[in-house]
């Protein structure tokens, strides 16, 4: 019984990152035919439905405080309105390989802004963590050509754009980890993806192409964005966060070393982006810079 008890945590943390893997590649699909404000949009808008949901089923439904409103407002913009234009405006011209393997080196700027703000202590190991994700990054994205990025000649603000989301998601994960002390991790997702999605109604709307767009997408357009909102933004997110409660963060966090791969074995195949030896040592190099990074964590959680 235990071991069929501890086997679901592991299928849903599997399950998720297979569909977090794969949504890089949905947007850049949904890309061909709306612009990043209609894809953000209509992919939250069914999260917040999905996300809704479950928070009523599981009978988790409470109205927060007032005081509560402001700091989900500010998790809602940092983690859904500006993390996904960053991220959904950097595909417009980042490969989807590329955008993976940048967003893996998250738990680096982790370890970077709790040495920086909450001045948690680095050991030279995670120095050298942080040191390995950073060249692995850069063989990524230079193709090999150092010289090249730095003159100009290889990356594309695509990659930029993306590079910056991962430590814009780093600043989230730390600020949010406040309100998962006080509220289930379905119910905060809830109203921080609504408020989150309430600002991408401003952005579509204010400064974006309204609806004008959507009556145009194609059914290859619509699979994308139902893969990105259903399951991207919605089951993805319950199950991850299921899986949390049942295993411990450092061992749950290995799942997401195989999310880049995932990404870059889909992007091959639909996007014919190819994978390049390049791509693999400097993924590797990644991970293992990664590994580094969380090693003392890790180590600390089992004392």
């Amino acid at each position: 019984m235990q071991t069929k008890s501890k086997l679901i945590p592991y299928l849903e943390a599997v399950f998720t990152v297979v569909v977090w893997g794969g949504t890089f590649i949905a947007t850049k699909i949904a890309l061909q035919e709306v612009s990043p404000a209609t894809i953000v949009w209509l992919r939250f808008a069914m999260g917040v439905v999905i996300l809704g949901a479950a928070v009523l089923i599981r009978k988790q439904f409470v109205i927060p405080q007032k005081s509560e409103w402001l700091y989900f407002a500010l998790l809602g913009f940092i983690g859904v309105t500006f993390h996904q234009w960053l991220q959904a405006t950097g595909l417009q011209t980042a490969q989807a390989t590329t955008t993976a393997w940048i967003v893996a080196t998250t738990p680096v700027f982790i370890a970077i802004l709790g040495w920086l703000v909450l001045k948690e202590k680095l050991n030279w190991i995670q120095v050298s963590g942080i040191a390995a994700a950073a060249l692995g990054v850069l063989l990524i994205v230079s193709k090999g050509n150092l010289g090249a990025l730095f003159s100009g000649k290889e990356g594309t603000i695509g990659d930029l754009l993306v590079f910056i989301s991962a430590p814009n998601w780093a600043i989230y994960t730390i600020l949010s980890r406040r309100e998962l002390a006080r509220h289930p991790a379905a119910r905060m997702m809830f109203y921080v993806m609504l408020l989150g999605w309430l600002f991408t109604t401003v952005w579509i709307f204010g400064f974006g192409p309204g609806l004008s767009e959507i009556p145009n997408i194609t059914l290859k357009g619509w699979g994308a964005i139902l893969v990105l909102g259903i399951f991207g933004s919605g089951l993805a997110y319950i199950a991850w966060y299921d899986a949390l409660q049942a295993l411990p963060a450092s061992q749950l966090g290995v799942f997401l070393n195989i999310e880049p791969l995932v990404t870059t074995l889909i992007a091959a195949s639909l996007l014919g982006e190819p994978i390049t030896l390049l791509v693999l040592s400097g993924g590797a190099i990644i991970i293992f810079g990664v590994w580094l990074v969380n090693k003392k964590i890790a180590t600390d959680e089992r004392r």
